[in-house]
């Protein structure tokens, strides 16, 4: 049996899978009371969903989501919520040919090799489209966070492949992210990765980059001190998405080539109570939040999915050539913005909750 849910008192169980009837997620946990605004809840899936523009893969989803209980007269009950979208467009003829097929990069080994069973239908358990009930989820989370702080996640495309965005992440808006098509904030740097991504498709190949995100109005104190640390906790649910490589925070690796003197935060008393001046630290020190922005970098590999001939396994144990087909994004991470908010939106609820148990 595998692990499907997470968080201790803001619980999130996930299910469904890729060509089955539906998808979702069940939240238990949800204090009562709270105004659940949903128009927001379906932009935010709307952000996530496939096929809204040319870069992303053509699969057709409206992704809207049934909220079955848990909910009445536009207020959470403190009941289970639970949260169904159904999936609409799928082609699961477009995987026969898979059904005996290990592509490369995929689950679909591990996932034989443990289960002695797989759904070979566009991944199945392991593939990405389950993400919407997090995201479903996480805009439950926010709605509650928005009753205790002003808090806001914002997260961008900072590197598609080669490209790299230089700019200044504590004056990225929302508005800017959601103007690209890629979800990049600087408009020109934008256009070339569009172009990056779509001279990559054409090609038959994908292009991974990295996603940088922001969570504000988070106080100081929100964490667990040794085994249950706020970045742990960050860096476990970004690992969870699918196509993830890599975590950082503040900053992460480049600050191990730095000398104390170069990333030590220093503080100020004011009028308003203390500050942290520089945010090396991304936010966050002995795993509690310090009161600034809680800054993180998340790293997506490649799609795997490319439409080039790849040496391969079938079941039999044969070495055979594969060309994948199907409805595929040459590049996760657009879509991918939403999830990367959801999922930290999920743990700090989850942490602003146990803070109180």
């Amino acid at each position: 049996m595998g692990s499907n849910t997470r968080g201790r008192y803001f619980c999130v169980t996930s299910f469904g899978e890729s060509h089955g009837a539906a998808i979702g997620a069940i939240i238990d946990g949800m204090p009562a009371g709270i105004a659940i605004d949903t128009e927001f809840i379906q932009a935010q899936l709307d952000r996530r969903r496939p096929g809204q523009n040319p870069l992303t893969t053509q699969r057709k989803e409206n992704d809207e989501v049934e909220i079955l209980s848990g909910v009445f007269r536009g207020q959470s009950t403190g009941a289970p919520i639970a949260l169904l979208i159904r999936n609409r467009d799928q082609r699961s003829s477009d995987y026969d040919t898979l059904e005996k097929v290990f592509r490369p990069s995929h689950a679909d080994y591990t996932y034989h090799t443990k289960y002695g069973i797989r759904d070979h239908r566009g991944g199945g358990r392991s593939s990405a489209r389950i993400t919407a009930g997090w995201v479903a989820a996480g805009a439950f989370a926010e709605l509650f966070l928005r009753n205790e702080m002003s808090y806001e996640a914002c997260a961008w495309v900072d590197s598609i492949h080669q490209l790299h965005w230089e700019g200044n992440p504590n004056t990225v808006q929302k508005v800017q992210v959601e103007a690209s098509l890629v979800r990049c904030p600087d408009h020109a740097l934008s256009a070339a990765m569009g172009k990056a991504i779509a001279a990559a498709r054409d090609a038959g190949d994908s292009l991974g980059g990295t996603i940088r995100c922001q969570l504000r109005g988070v106080p100081a104190g929100i964490g667990e001190p040794v085994f249950a640390k706020l970045h742990a906790e960050l860096g476990a649910a970004m690992l969870s998405i699918n196509a993830v490589k890599g975590f950082e925070y503040g900053m992460g690796f480049a600050g191990s080539q730095r000398r104390g003197s170069e990333v030590n935060d220093t503080m100020e008393a004011g009028p308003d109570g203390i500050r942290i001046q520089q945010n090396h630290s991304g936010g966050i020190q002995g795993g509690i939040s310090n009161g600034a922005p809680i800054d993180f970098r998340v790293a997506f590999k490649p799609t795997a999915s490319i439409a080039q001939t790849q040496e391969t396994v079938n079941t039999s144990g044969e070495n055979i050539l594969l060309e994948t087909q199907g409805r595929h994004d040459p590049c996760v991470l657009p879509r991918a913005v939403p999830i990367v908010e959801a999922m930290a939106t999920l743990v700090i609820a989850d942490m602003v909750l146990v803070g109180r148990h």
